[in-house]
């Protein structure tokens, strides 16, 4: 048996001392399923604080410069239910999309021993992410503020301080989807609220001043049409890349080459845990626990190594691995 490059473009690898063993050390202690995600970046950190503060503000301007000081009590009731219910919703799937493992590999466990326990066959290929020292699993890429591969990498979002990914797109899509309705709904309100106060007087309309009350309301009308336009299109683009079974980074890398699209109900089900229920839309109700990776998933099949002298390298298959390294074992 000998090791030799997958594709002729990469530099030539002929030992297995090439993927430097003695550099890849798995965690001494495995975090344990469950344990709780957390990035440490400063910019996501600040973004999901000013996520935060603007749900918030948007509590504050709705209940008391609108709802408490309205004369209609079943408006105010209705209204201020629907509002609290849905900002709830919206911070929980944040929370969840923020603090749940994306789908990251096991970081470390590109060993010699971890390689040789694969039993490699002909046509068989590994690839290694030399940025965190691991196996990459067939559609998984390296994020470089998570610092680890994720599975089903969509991209990374600031403004949820994580990868979306295999394991928390759900609440990702969720998130997206709640913010874009209590966005319309405070636009409605502050819709009728504006014709309210335009008929009565100004001073009865709300326990603020006048001046207050009218910069109250533009500035959460402009939050509310800028989140509203975000988070809409956001959320198409993920149900978009659901259905279609293609992430956004498949589909940049892909560029405006044809794709035979491979969606189907069954990845919608995967994503959102199982047949169409109201778990769908419940942000505590996590998508199907996905299945420890076994050997097969570490090891892609490839074309034969004629066929790949042969066939003249894409520019999407160098931009694909540009930064993996290869090891294809043959016989000799």
């Amino acid at each position: 048996m000998m090791l030799i490059p997958t594709h002729h473009f990469r530099d030539i690898e002929r030992k297995p001392e090439y993927l430097q063993p003695e550099k890849c050390v798995p965690l001494p202690h495995p975090s344990p399923v469950g344990t709780m995600w957390f990035i440490r970046d400063g910019c996501g950190i600040a973004c999901a604080v000013v996520t935060w503060f603007l749900v918030l503000y948007a509590e504050f301007v709705v209940l008391f410069v609108m709802l408490i000081p309205s004369r209609d009590y079943v408006y105010s009731i209705i209204n201020g239910i629907m509002f609290n219910l849905l900002a709830f919703l919206a911070l929980a799937s944040h929370c969840r999309a923020m603090l749940t493992d994306p789908g990251a590999v096991p970081k470390g466990n590109a060993t010699k021993e971890f390689i040789e326990s694969l039993q490699l066959k002909p046509g068989q290929v590994v690839y290694k992410c030399p940025k965190c020292c691991s196996i990459k699993p067939d559609r998984a890429h390296h994020c470089s503020v998570c610092k680890r591969c994720i599975r089903k990498m969509d991209h990374h979002c600031p403004w949820v301080n994580n990868c979306v990914g295999e394991n928390n797109q759900k609440y990702f899509v969720l998130f997206t989807m709640y913010i874009a309705l209590i966005s319309l709904h405070a636009l409605i309100m502050v819709g009728f609220h504006f014709l309210h106060c335009f008929e009565e007087d100004w001073t009865k309309c709300s326990s603020f001043s006048p001046p207050t009350t009218v910069i109250l309301l533009i500035l959460l009308c402009f939050e509310g049409l800028l989140f509203l336009i975000f988070t809409s299109v956001m959320f198409g683009t993920q149900v978009h890349s659901i259905c279609t079974d293609e992430t956004g980074i498949e589909r940049l890398k892909r560029k405006h080459q044809p794709r035979e699209h491979t969606g189907s109900w069954k990845s919608v089900k995967e994503t959102f845990g199982g047949d169409f229920s109201l778990n769908w839309f419940n942000p505590f109700s996590g998508p199907r626990h996905p299945k420890p990776l076994s050997d097969s998933d570490w090891v892609r099949q490839v074309a034969s190594l004629s066929d790949t002298e042969n066939t003249e390298t894409t520019e999407e298959q160098s931009e694909q691995r540009k930064d993996e390294d290869s090891v294809e074992v043959i016989d000799e």
